[in-house]
């Protein structure tokens, strides 16, 4: 697998990994090659070009916004999220944009910035995914001085037309311990080598840097996804793109603390409040984590507090084994399906994340390998098929309630495969594949195009 989980787990912003955070990195990464081939001083002019599910949906995901502030140089992982607004206002209001914060041009949005929403791919494009965008530099006689197409492919991760449609990974240039291509594959090797599949990624990654490092990077991430529970949980107000849908989770959890724990459920009340509060924030373009997908960042944080919470003998040793086990899941399928809404529907979504997060609890209690294939094969098993289908092109309905339901599915199915004594008669390996199908099979119109679905059927208001 060439995935690592630093690639999968990512910081960065809301409200959308594919439409906003890979359109930021691609953006930044046309103007550094600018820079590395000596034209910036050149630039006289800059446009960029938006296709397929970016140009339709783009203005509810701020993939608009991401351009502009990727161009000016800067990064999902870095920036700051309170500057976000003065930066944009600065450049829209003088209409120029400072490139990587080197060399000032003209940017006119309404000439500069195009949205091409009757085009799925970008002309003579040979990737065909349907994020796709193309970024061209002239001189000052309208020249074209170089153009590059880029796919932003799910979960932040971008490609450019020359690079195919996996996306660079820092393990593709790294030998493994232990490398495998499928669930059977490292089912197999854990076997044969008496480790667990958390011990084998641990190993994997390892090759990679210092366990120390793996150790203080994995619960990093989980610091970052911690926090935003706790600042969605306490963040009142309206979500912004004009649909005046409030936030819920600081009146749920207001209400979950005021009954208490009499109620048997309240486990499972907790983990739809943990999940709402994550993308609740990511919704209002605030600091959070793919997992594997900003729009699907709610279930992995929610099971792994649920994890803390509420299951006996929980510790930093389970969160570790959680997240190095959902990262072998994940990775799966970014490798041999799509984590992208826009290529297979929600299913890649929410339902990868499902199956992350079952298989990933099922591993932070211990779990056998079979087991922890198990809970991963029924938390996608129960999500085939789910359409992307955002209202107004917003992550806010149904992508916020949707990720609490995945959550609480997760523990579900963990739960299922704890119980089960006999073998399964679907493997993961077969679940993936099928949903991959699905997605191919699937109408372009419920792939995050919100031209079908709760999109087209709700009025927006």
């Amino acid at each position: 697998m060439k995935t690592s989980l630093f690639d999968l787990f990512k910081i960065g912003i809301g409200p959308s990994s594919s439409h906003t955070m890979g359109p930021m990195r691609a953006a930044r990464r046309f103007v550094l090659s600018l820079i590395e081939k000596h034209l910036l001083d050149r630039t006289k002019r800059l446009q960029a070009e938006l296709y397929g599910s970016l140009a339709l949906t783009g203005l509810g995901h701020g993939t608009d916004r991401a351009v502009l502030l990727g161009l000016a140089g800067e990064e999902p992982s870095t920036i700051d999220p309170e500057s976000i607004e003065w930066k944009l206002q600065q450049i829209r209001s003088s209409q120029s944009i400072s490139l990587a914060g080197q060399k000032t041009i003209p940017f006119h949005e309404e000439a500069d910035l195009l949205f091409y929403r009757d085009r799925m791919y970008p002309e003579g494009a040979v990737t065909r995914h349907p994020n796709g965008m193309r970024f061209s530099a002239f001189d000052a006689t309208g020249a074209l001085l170089s153009s590059d197409v880029f796919f932003s492919i799910g979960g932040g991760f971008i490609v450019s037309d020359t690079e195919g449609s996996s996306g660079a990974s820092v393990m593709t240039t790294a030998p493994l311990p232990y490398p495998f291509q499928n669930a059977a594959d490292l089912l197999q090797m854990a076997s044969e080598n008496h480790l667990s599949i958390w011990d084998l990624m641990l190993e994997n990654e390892s090759a990679l840097r210092s366990r120390d490092e793996v150790r203080s990077g994995i619960l990093s991430i989980w610091n970052v996804m911690q926090g935003c529970i706790d600042r969605g949980m306490r963040t009142e107000g309206i979500l912004p793109g004009g649909l005046n849908v409030r936030r819920r989770a600081p009146r749920l959890t207001a209400q979950l603390r005021e009954k208490g724990s009499a109620d048997p459920l309240a486990p499972l009340d907790w983990v739809t409040v943990y999940a709402m509060a994550v993308n609740e924030e990511n919704a209002a373009g605030g600091r959070v984590v793919t997992a594997p997908t900003n729009g699907a960042a709610g279930v992995v944080p929610a099971v792994a507090r649920y994890y803390l919470d509420f299951v006996p003998g929980a510790d930093e040793d389970g969160i570790l084994r959680y997240f190095l086990t959902s990262a072998a899941i994940g990775g799966l399928y970014k490798e041999n399906a799509s984590i992208s809404g826009a290529e297979v529907g929600c299913q890649g979504e929410v339902g990868v994340a499902c199956s992350m997060a079952a298989g990933g609890l099922m591993a932070a209690m211990k779990g056998t390998n079979g087991q922890i294939e198990h809970a991963a094969e029924i938390g996608m098993e129960h999500n085939l098929g789910m359409t992307c289908d955002p209202i107004g092109g917003l992550v806010q309905i149904p992508c916020i309630e949707r990720n609490a339901m995945g959550a609480v599915k997760a523990v579900h199915a963990c739960r299922i495969a704890q119980n089960e004594l006999e073998s399964h008669k679907v493997s993961l390996d077969q679940v993936i594949e099928t949903m991959y199908q699905t997605g191919l099979d699937m109408q372009s119109r419920y792939k995050e195009t919100s031209l079908a679905g709760l999109a087209l059927n709700v009025i927006e208001c």
